[in-house]
């Protein structure tokens, strides 16, 4: 037998930008279903594994607004204090400062299954929310006045029915594929090795970004001394380093790094994710929002990723908790070109500042190497420049939603 349950937003995915919508929406008076494949503490929920994420301080306030800092708190969070950004090999380099940008911290890191844990019973309690989970989805269609997604939960058949369908289903997303939207994707021709490393040194606090004739490598401080390891290659260099054993693979990462937090002791384990540049061509249609890494991918060079995802996710769920109160269709064109056009000048910021930091840093035409290092130095005795780089990298330029704000809906 079929049950039919009917919601204001039908949100695909129950991963970080996914769980967090949700969070954002509850107690709104928005009602709001959440479909999500995988368990939230399962090891096969690639959402909440074991890689980390650089929070910036801008993604804080959005947390603190949703009243989820304190649970991921609780749980582990290391606060980046200063970023020490520098050029392998060459004489440029620049550092960023919590104490001169006047907050407690420039960003945060935190590990991926810190989320999973909070986020699953913050849903289980919310106001207003059903979290189906876990659910196989079976089919969905959207027609000009409703959603309508068919899922398999708890034995069940369900026939879930909104205003609404926010795909938040990541990378490889069903709901995109299925609805033919059309992508923009370009390749850098690099992967990243992740993993935990433990220095001979603390890092205290300080996150380094180190540019490479290969690629960016970046460490990331982490509770326990440790730090996390974002190795950018070549894709054909990528298998070689893999299957390196331990000792040779930090061996390696020494040569790349240099021995400003000493010697590298201890490596967890090795995770390659190949790059590449994605944008949806749509971000929404009638009955229908995309979010987080279902719209665009990123490279992970300064670390914007989820933070961009996450501001999709403020800026949505203040415009429709606003279309709500209004007695207005939160699913109606009209709803969703607001929130469309507030996202557009935050996305085109945060891409060309990542691709061309990635594209300016990866070249080795020597003009060009020596312009960036002098732009390195200037940046570093500039502080209204420095400034400025410092607030792309928190997220706090541009026109801030109420929860980039800290406020609430």
């Amino acid at each position: 037998m079929t049950e039919t349950q009917e919601y204001d937003i039908l949100i695909v995915g129950g991963g970080m930008v996914g769980a967090s919508l949700a969070c954002a929406l509850a107690g709104s008076g928005v009602r709001v279903g959440v479909i999500e494949a995988v368990a939230f503490q399962s090891d096969t929920q690639p959402s909440y594994d074991d890689r980390v994420i650089a929070l910036s301080y801008g993604s804080s306030r959005i947390l603190r607004a949703m009243g989820v800092w304190p649970a991921l708190q609780k749980e582990g969070v290391t606060p980046i204090e200063r970023i020490h950004i520098s050029d392998r090999g060459r004489f440029g380099a620049a550092r960023l400062d919590s104490d001169t940008e006047g907050v407690e911290a420039l960003g945060y890191v935190v590990e991926s299954r810190v989320f999973g844990k909070v986020f699953g019973p913050a849903l289980a309690r919310a106001e207003g929310m059903d979290l189906f989970c876990p659910a196989r989805l079976k089919s969905f269609d959207i027609s000009r006045r409703r959603a309508r997604v068919l899922v398999e939960h708890e034995g069940k058949v369900r026939d879930l029915r909104a205003a609404l369908l926010v795909a938040a289903d990541g990378g490889q997303s069903v709901v995109r594929e299925q609805q033919q939207i059309k992508l923009w994707r370009a390749g850098y021709g690099q992967t990243a090795i992740i993993a935990n490393v433990t220095p001979e040194k603390d890092h205290a606090n300080v996150a380094y970004e180190r540019f490479t004739d290969t690629g960016p490598l970046a460490l990331l401080p982490m509770t326990e001394r440790r730090c996390s390891l974002v190795w950018t290659a070549r894709d054909a260099e990528v298998p070689g380093l893999l299957e390196l054993n331990n000792q040779a693979f930090l061996r390696r990462l020494q040569e790349r790094f240099g021995n400003r937090l000493g010697m590298f002791q201890e490596i967890g384990r090795r995770v390659a994710y190949p790059l590449s540049l994605m944008h949806v061509r749509e971000r929404v249609r009638p009955r229908l929002a995309i979010i987080g890494n279902a719209a665009h991918l990123l490279h992970p060079v300064a670390g914007q990723g989820f933070n961009l995802g996450l501001r999709d996710v403020a800026v949505l769920a203040e415009t429709v908790s606003d279309a709500s109160r209004a007695g207005q269709d939160v699913g109606e064109m009209a709803v969703l070109k607001r929130y469309s056009d507030a996202r557009r000048g935050d996305y085109l910021r945060t891409t060309s500042f990542t691709d061309g930091l990635v594209r300016t840093f990866s070249n080795n035409f020597f003009p060009l190497t020596i312009a960036r290092d002098a732009g390195l130095v200037a940046l570093d005795v500039l502080p209204p420049l420095k400034h400025l780089l410092a607030r792309q990298a928190m997220g706090l330029n541009g026109r801030l939603s109420r929860l980039e704000r800290g406020l609430p809906l």
